[in-house]
């Protein structure tokens, strides 16, 4: 009988970690307030490239005095938190909109349309090919960038003007990386760079030098070369100029 107790008991615990799993799985995306649930795998520096945002901001987003303390299913913000919010009918139910509650109201509708018009947003910006080569799609199977075969020392240019929202070599598998955030849901992505030139914060102008090419993290020296739109990688080669 204590044996069937304790198996029961260990299938109850495997039953509970299964159902964690699959509710942390189920959050793929940042809900339309900004808020992100953590999954399997997560670190705020994937979180950050993913959703085009230094891991440091969301970091102090979410008051988080160690980058390493998150945890699955905890929800995390992932976009600046507005100046002011609303009063809530809780505590002033007969309130008119305040004029920092319609600001708000319209800082959100302004999201919205940004979020709408996103799908035509690439083709509107100036793209030029972030270095020279020849692309083909990435080797690595969740990589959905492509990767351009170069020489060491190789100068690797910003793609597009934008605001260089992480430099550095905290994920792994990507070496040396640069990001820039190009408009509130376009960024790009720089990988395996023998060094850096750019600085987090830093506003940078298309065709200016950020890196330069290596193969840090890599068995061959190469650029990956990614675009994401609203945190959800696209073709890259669809929205660069044609050689």
């Amino acid at each position: 009988m204590a044996r069937i107790d304790f198996y029961q008991g260990v299938l109850r615990r495997l039953a509970a970690i299964a159902l964690v799993s699959l509710v942390a799985a189920c959050a793929t995306t940042a809900d339309p307030d900004g808020f992100y649930t953590v999954r399997k795998g997560d670190t705020l520096f994937s979180i950050g490239r993913n959703f085009g945002y230094s891991h440091r901001d969301i970091a102090r987003w979410n008051k988080l005095s160690d980058v390493d303390e998150i945890t699955v299913g905890q929800v995390l913000r992932i976009r600046p938190p507005a100046s002011s919010a609303p009063t809530t009918a809780k505590t002033r139910p007969a309130a008119k909109p305040t004029p920092s509650a319609t600001a708000a109201a319209k800082a959100r509708e302004r999201e919205a349309a940004n979020e709408a018009a996103a799908p035509a947003e690439a083709d509107r910006l100036d793209w030029v090919w972030p270095t020279a080569g020849k692309a083909v799609a990435s080797a690595d199977r969740n990589k959905k960038g492509v990767d351009i075969a170069g020489s060491s020392g190789q100068s690797v240019q910003a793609a597009a003007a934008g605001k260089v929202t992480y430099a550095g070599r905290g994920i792994r598998g990507y070496g040396n990386m640069v990001i820039v955030k190009h408009s509130s849901t376009l960024l790009s992505v720089y990988a395996h760079n023998k060094t850096i030139a750019v600085k987090e914060g830093q506003m940078v102008s298309k065709g200016q030098q950020i890196a330069t090419m290596g193969d840090t993290d890599s068995n061959s020296v190469k650029l990956y070369f990614e675009v994401r739109r609203n945190g959800k990688p696209i073709n890259p080669v669809s929205v660069l100029p044609a050689r």
